[in-house]
C-alpha cells in the first residue's frame, strides 16, 4: 500500500547569507541533552566527531555565544540557548506533526485513486491522540487503508453525521460534567443510527513544571494575576471540558490570561509550557509526563469512536476492530501514562454507554 511521510523541518539564516546545517545541529543537540557526551552523541546521529565539532563551532560562530557547558561530574550539558533550540524543535514538531500526518493521509487518498486496483479506505475523524496514533501504527502494519484527518471533536461528530467520515473520535469525561458534554455530542449522533467503540480510559489534567513553582491546585488558579494559560482549540472536547469546569467553579474565562491561545494537540500545549512560553496548560497526563512536566489530575474522561451500525460488519472496519480488540494493542495503550485499557475495543450502544441519556 502506498505511504506518504511528511515531517516538519526548519532553517535557521543569518542576515540572509549565513546559513548553518539546523537539522543536523538539531539532532545532536537532542543526542548531547541525552548522553551527556559530544562523541557518543554524533556516533548515535551517525556523525563524524570531527563533523559534529565543526558544526558546533559553526553555529557559536553564527549566534555568538555558547551552545555547550561542561563541568566536573556533570559531562557536558546544554546552554540556556541550546535548550531553547531544542524546545523550539520539539514545539514545531508537536504542533505540526498532526496537520503533516492529515496532509499525507490526504495524499495516499488521492494517488491511490490513481492506482489500477482502487480499495475502498476507511475515512477515520479523530482529535490527535496516543491512542489513536497508535493505533495508526498498528493499522499501518498491516496495511490496512485508513485516511485519517486529525481534527477537533465537534467537527469529527458532526461530519460523521454527515457521512462525511466512517469512524469519529471525541472524548466524554466521567462524573460532573458527563451528561452536558454527552447533550453537545447528541447533536449529531443517532441512537438508532450509531454505536461506539471504547478506545480508552484517560486522566485529564493540568499541566504545569516541574515542582509546580506556582503552587497551582486547580481551575480556580487560572485567574490568578500573574499565571499565563495556554488553552486547547475550540470545538476540542478539552476546551469544552475546561470551559464546564470553569463554569462549575464560578471562573470568567475572561480573567485567565491566554485563554484565547490555542494549540491543536495535548503535546503542543506540554511543549509550550516546557518552553517557558506559559505556566499551565490542559490535557491528558501521558503528554505531561513526556515534556517531564508536572500533573495535577481533574477529571477521568473516556474516548469512543463513534460509526454506523451498518458498518459493522463491513470487511474493512471488521479488522479495524479486531486490531482494536488485540492484546498487544490492549498492552500499549494500558502502559500509556493516565491510560486505562480494560474496555478498549468492546462495542456498545449510546445506551449501554451512558445510559437512558444515550437513548
Amino acid at each position: 500500500m502506498l505511504k506518504v511521510n511528511i515531517r516538519p523541518q526548519w532553517e535557521i539564516t543569518f542576515n540572509s547569507e549565513s546559513s548553518m546545517n539546523t537539522a543536523a545541529l538539531l539532532g545532536l543537540l537532542l543526542a548531547i541533552e541525552e548522553s551527556g557526551s559530544i562523541a557518543q552523541a554524533a556516533k548515535s546521529v551517525r556523525l563524524s566527531y570531527r563533523y559534529a565539532w565543526g558544526l558546533l563551532r559553526e553555529a557559536e560562530s553564527l549566534f555568538g555565544e555558547s551552545l555547550l557547558e561542561t563541568g566536573r561530574g556533570r559531562g557536558t550539558q546544554l546552554t540556556a540557548l541550546a535548550q531553547k533550540l531544542v524546545w523550539a524543535d520539539r514545539r514545531i514538531a508537536a504542533r505540526l506533526s498532526p496537520t503533516l500526518e492529515s496532509l499525507a493521509s490526504e495524499l495516499e487518498s488521492e494517488l491511490g485513486k490513481m492506482a489500477a486496483e482502487k480499495l475502498r479506505m476507511i475515512r477515520m475523524d479523530a482529535s490527535h491522540g496516543f491512542a489513536v496514533a497508535a493505533l495508526m501504527g498498528h493499522l499501518n502494519k498491516i496495511e490496512l487503508p485508513v485516511e485519517l484527518r486529525y481534527r477537533n471533536s465537534a467537527d469529527a461528530v458532526a461530519a460523521l453525521a454527515r457521512r462525511e467520515c466512517d469512524l469519529a473520535g471525541f472524548p466524554v469525561p466521567t462524573g460532573q460534567f458527563e451528561q452536558e458534554t454527552l447533550e453537545w455530542y447528541l447533536r449529531w449522533l443517532d441512537p438508532t443510527q450509531h454505536c461506539l467503540i471504547h478506545v480508552a480510559l484517560r486522566d485529564q489534567g493540568l499541566f504545569v513544571a516541574a515542582g509546580n513553582p506556582l503552587a497551582i491546585g486547580g481551575v480556580a488558579d487560572l485567574a490568578r494575576p500573574g499565571v499565563r494559560f495556554v488553552n486547547r482549540q475550540s470545538g476540542s472536547g478539552t476546551r469544552k471540558l475546561l470551559e464546564l469546569m470553569l463554569e462549575a467553579a464560578g471562573v470568567s474565562c475572561t480573567g485567565i490570561s491566554g485563554f484565547n491561545n490555542a494549540e491543536f494537540t495535548h503535546s503542543a500545549v506540554a511543549a509550550y509550557i516546557a518552553s517557558g512560553m506559559a505556566d499551565v496548560g490542559i490535557g491528558v497526563r501521558t503528554a505531561a509526563q513526556r515534556f517531564n512536566l508536572d500533573f495535577i489530575p481533574l477529571v477521568r474522561e473516556r474516548y469512543f469512536f463513534a460509526l454506523p451500525i451498518a458498518s459493522l460488519e463491513e470487511p474493512l472496519m471488521r479488522q479495524l476492530i479486531a486490531v482494536l480488540q488485540l492484546p498487544v494493542y490492549h498492552n500499549y495503550v494500558g502502559q500509556l501514562p493516565g491510560y486505562d485499557a480494560s474496555d478498549t475495543g468492546k462495542i456498545l450502544s449510546l445506551e449501554q454507554a451512558f445510559g437512558a441519556r444515550g437513548s
